[in-house]
């Protein structure tokens, strides 16, 4: 193993806090579970994934594939692994071209690592090109190259603002009347003069809630379209600076506790209205149906305040790409399959109502089933969730995610925040600067 690959698998930790959304990334146990028709002429698909809660998705998609096409049964061999470890030994399976699945879920932060040298999975341009008309394309290009498209994605991961109702209204604030960031902090003002609250919170461990999206909104990254490291541009620089002054200038914002939103401490100081605000994907929803139950009806959805009046409110954050193998025992079916499971429009609605996740098929956010099928997330926050999300459609744009980006987070997380956020001990154009330098040097190494 070189030193670059052994550098991407000790980052791999980083991408667990910051990246993994779909459930479980470090406790599930290895498990096989075999979907399937029994017939004597089936063709087994394996598949590898990381997040059990996605056997259910492609467990169903296998029994109405069965009933669907009699003629052509498939066995669905489905393998659960723990996050490193699959993601290791699927890095391993594609160095030695031995012991690949036919599918596998690859999380986002880890796709990079298997887009150098010869890719080995299979285009999906067949599948991808009728659809782009329908979708929301940014997601679909986190997981291209080069004009073909791999990787199928499993949500929007829409980026919005979750408001407590109880104390925005004890406030005196319309959260409908926040449009802009300078409302978000007026309203702020209101909510720490007139409750016992704090507004928000900024996280210093979680690059994924904080930063990453507010800079998105801007068209702004830290690498570029090009590979090359904008960690300390100007609007990335005015973006920490407005965390900083949330903080210290404003006064509306505490430290996260617990360091991010996905934390045990946190679940309970938002649960006792420490805050009234959360930034969260759209995938946040199950943390709180999770952790702060006691919450339902209290919890509203809207988009995030743009920077200006008419400028983005939303960002695609977290995700997984699903591929199909070049090794695949069938490769046509798998990709068939695949297709099937993830991009027909039943495979995004059941990515609503089996996984709770926003599809990317916008053309299904409309839908019966998808409008008016009950489930905990429409008891919880009411009904509007997708009007949200068809509200901000248009307003998402493509992250770039290379092999830079675990360096990034590594950099945000231990130095940026430390002596930006905690200690103070320096400007946000000072730490910027000294890490954009460290991810370049690493860049070279």
């Amino acid at each position: 193993m070189n030193r670059k690959t052994l550098l991407l698998l000790m980052s791999s930790a980083f991408f667990v806090s910051a990246c993994a959304d779909e459930g479980d990334t470090g406790t599930s146990t290895d498990e096989v579970q075999t979907i399937g028709s029994n017939a004597e002429n089936a063709e087994e698909i394996t598949l590898w994934t990381f997040a059990p809660q996605h056997i259910d998705l492609y467990g169903d998609a296998a029994e109405r594939w069965n009933e669907e096409f009699p003629d052509r049964p498939i066995d669905l061999i489905a393998e659960t692994y723990p996050f490193e470890q699959m993601h290791n030994n699927l890095l391993l399976a594609v160095q030695s071209g031995t012991g690949l699945p036919d599918i596998v879920d690859i999380e986002l932060g880890q796709y990079p690592n298997f887009m150098e040298g010869i890719i080995q999975f299979e285009p999906m341009n067949e599948y991808v090109e009728p659809i782009l008309d329908s979708v929301v394309e940014s997601r679909y290009e986190l997981y291209a190259r080069d004009g073909n498209y791999y990787g199928i994605p499993t949500h929007v991961g829409a980026t919005v603002m979750y408001y407590n109702t109880d104390i925005m209204d004890e406030a005196g604030v319309d959260i409908d009347e926040i449009v802009t960031w300078d409302d978000f902090v007026e309203a702020g003002k209101q909510v720490v003069e007139n409750t016992d609250s704090t507004m928000w919170n900024v996280g210093t461990e979680d690059w994924l809630m904080d930063m990453w999206p507010m800079i998105s909104q801007r068209d702004s990254d830290a690498i570029d379209e090009n590979g090359e490291v904008i960690f300390n541009n100007e609007e990335n620089v005015d973006t920490l600076q407005f965390l900083y002054d949330a903080l210290y200038e404003d006064e509306i914002a505490e430290l996260t506790p617990g360091g991010m939103n996905q934390s045990e401490e946190f679940y309970g100081y938002f649960l006792d209205e420490g805050s009234a605000a959360i930034l969260a994907p759209l995938w946040y929803m199950g943390r709180f149906v999770d952790n702060m139950p006691d919450l339902e009806g209290k919890i509203a959805i809207r988009p995030m305040p743009a920077w200006e009046e008419g400028g983005n409110r939303s960002a695609g954050m977290g995700g997984t790409g699903t591929v199909v193998t070049q090794a695949a025992e069938n490769v046509e079916l798998s990709k068939e399959f695949l297709a099937y499971a993830k991009m027909s429009e039943e495979g995004n609605i059941n990515l609503w109502t089996i996984l709770g996740f926003d599809p990317p098929r916008f053309d299904t956010w409309e839908s019966e089933e998808v409008r008016n099928t009950d489930n905990d997330y429409y008891e919880y926050f009411g009904d509007n969730i997708f009007d949200v999300l068809l509200d901000v459609r248009d307003e998402i744009n493509t992250l770039h995610v290379t092999t830079d980006t675990p360096n990034v987070i590594n950099e945000y997380h231990t130095h940026v925040t430390f002596n930006v956020l905690r200690n103070r001990t320096e400007t946000p154009q000072e730490a910027l600067d000294r890490s954009a330098e460290v991810v370049k040097s690493l860049q070279r190494k």
